[in-house]
């Protein structure tokens, strides 16, 4: 069982992040608990790199001195997992809004599923999601979307080094994406379905892997909790 001494110098915390929870409340539990188990006055804990809500996997989460290594942890390269639907596009690219196009897609074929993710190879100028926590004149920008203001959003350059398609059934695509800080795949799914002269949006979404660290390793929050009074 880790003592108070061994969170204030520094743990690292491999986290199954719970579908519906944010980033912010996993960190927020975690001190919390971690406090009041170990009687712990104060205790800086943060994570390196955000989770949307409707994705789940793998958070790196630092305690005490190891929360000075989080840009490095977020610096590292990222592996995701997920599902895409075609013929249909949302405003924020997944399932937090509803869908507000359809498009055809007879003329989709596997092979072209597959030909297309050549494109996504490499170095790629990506447009962030305007549902997205990226800020812009002091405010997210998903203050503006729900606001119904217009914003102008200006590309990035992100890189993909793996992008694998695992499973197709009809139009529901699972994939493997192994990409680098700051890749939307929300992103990356409305511009796959625009590749492929249709439309796409994110369904599911799991990160597997940061770096060497890996979701096959993580404790859900529950089971964490349990752990620091467990002897």
């Amino acid at each position: 069982m880790k003592t108070a001494d061994d969170f204030l110098s520094g743990q690292v915390l491999l986290i199954d992040k719970p579908l519906n929870w944010t980033s912010f409340q996993v960190v927020n539990k975690l001190r919390w608990e971690i406090r009041h188990a170990l009687n712990i006055k104060k205790i800086k804990v943060g994570h390196a790199g955000t989770l949307d809500p409707l994705a789940t996997g793998l958070l790196v989460i630092c305690t005490g001195k190891m929360t000075k290594q989080i840009n490095i942890f977020q610096g590292q390269e990222k592996e995701y997992t997920g599902t895409f639907v075609l013929g249909s596009t949302t405003p924020s690219y997944d399932l937090e809004t509803e869908i507000d196009k359809t498009f055809p897609t007879n003329h989709i074929s596997e092979k072209l599923i597959h030909d297309t993710t050549q494109q996504f190879i490499g170095d790629i100028e990506q447009y962030p999601p305007v549902f997205s926590a990226i800020k812009k004149d002091g405010k997210r920008l998903y203050e503006f979307a729900r606001a119904g203001e217009e914003v102008e959003i200006k590309p990035r350059t992100v890189t993909i080094s793996e992008f694998e398609i695992t499973n197709i059934d009809v139009n529901t695509i699972d994939f493997r994406v192994v990409c680098s800080k700051g890749t939307y795949i929300r992103s990356l799914a409305h511009d796959f379905g625009k590749a492929l002269n249709s439309g796409a949006h994110l369904s599911v979404l799991r990160r597997t892997k940061i770096g060497d660290f890996s979701v096959k390793n993580a404790l859900t929050p529950e089971s964490f909790i349990k752990g620091l009074t467990t002897k």
